[in-house]
């Protein structure tokens, strides 16, 4: 018998982080729609159903879809008869917290009334599918980071091939790269710049890279710098990251760290990781 495909619908208190967690679904790969209305809920199943490799599907649904939303329990008994593993996410947090982030960001609620009595109001009228959700989350004293681990942990995504590391090179003088997680500088190294031959050729050629092996500290850092990497990846995967960019830099960005970066997202791979490399400064 197959296995049946995750459906995920992410719900609960407005405020309360639902969209966020929306996105942090989308970055563990699920297919993510955000307000869906319930009217077309069994059109998506069916379209679902003509598309198989859609594996884990993420659904964002709120109180403005109104009294339908009463009917979602009903739903997802019909639709787990079917080929999907239906569950419930709802997001909670204190009213104090709420009014809180109501008022920092400007946002209106849903419910057009005064933001307490709207609170109050929406507390009642999500408290049935509350109380039926396979997994209530309070974010009131959560961190983004945090949230992330707890649906990390949630899918149980813990294999390091599940993460997606990408490695990128780039030259100090043309700036520092940005969006990355870690920078390693390697301008420490022996550069083929200064070589006449070397010059014109980039860290994927066969010749400065082994010009830069045969510098016994390039080896060492390479070797080092990987278990590093290795080290930390569990590390990461436990702290919700679903994705790490490693940035790896020299001073132009097409020799040594060219090479390193091709270096470890080579050894990388060869331990089943998932790794790309990128080199942003290569043909400068």
């Amino acid at each position: 018998m197959a296995q049946k495909r995750k459906l995920f619908i992410i719900t609960g208190m407005s405020g309360a982080g639902k969209s966020q967690a929306l996105k942090i679904f989308g970055d563990f790969g699920f297919y993510c729609v955000d307000n869906l209305p319930l009217a077309l809920f069994k059109q998506f199943a069916d379209y679902l159903k003509e598309r198989p490799e859609l594996e884990n599907i993420a659904l964002g649904m709120d109180v403005r879809e109104g009294e339908r939303l009463k009917q979602l329990p009903s739903m997802l008994k019909k639709i787990t008869r079917e080929d999907f593993r239906p569950k419930v996410i709802f997001l909670d947090a204190s009213d104090e917290c709420l009014i809180r982030r109501f008022s920092e960001t400007k946002h209106k609620h849903p419910i057009h009334k005064k933001l307490a009595a709207a609170i109050a109001h929406e507390h009642d009228f999500l408290s049935p599918i509350k109380a039926a959700a396979d997994k209530v989350i309070d974010t009131t004293d959560l961190k983004l980071g945090e949230l992330k681990e707890k649906i990390s942990a949630l899918l149980e995504i813990k294999k390091e091939g599940e993460m997606q590391i990408s490695v990128v090179s780039f030259g100090f003088k043309n700036g520092i790269l940005k969006d990355t997680d870690l920078v390693m500088d390697v301008r420490f190294l022996p550069n083929p710049y200064y070589i006449a031959d070397l010059k014109e050729k980039t860290g994927l050629d066969k010749a400065v890279q082994d010009y830069i092996l045969s510098f016994k500290e390039s080896q060492e850092f390479a070797d080092k710098f990987a278990d590093l990497i290795k080290y930390l990846i569990p590390k990461y995967i436990k702290e919700g990251k679903s994705y790490l960019t490693i940035a790896m830099g020299c001073t132009g960005g097409k020799h040594r760290s060219v090479f390193m970066a091709h270096q470890l997202a080579e050894t990388l791979r060869k331990q089943g990781i998932n790794a790309s490399e990128f080199h942003r400064d290569i043909g400068l």
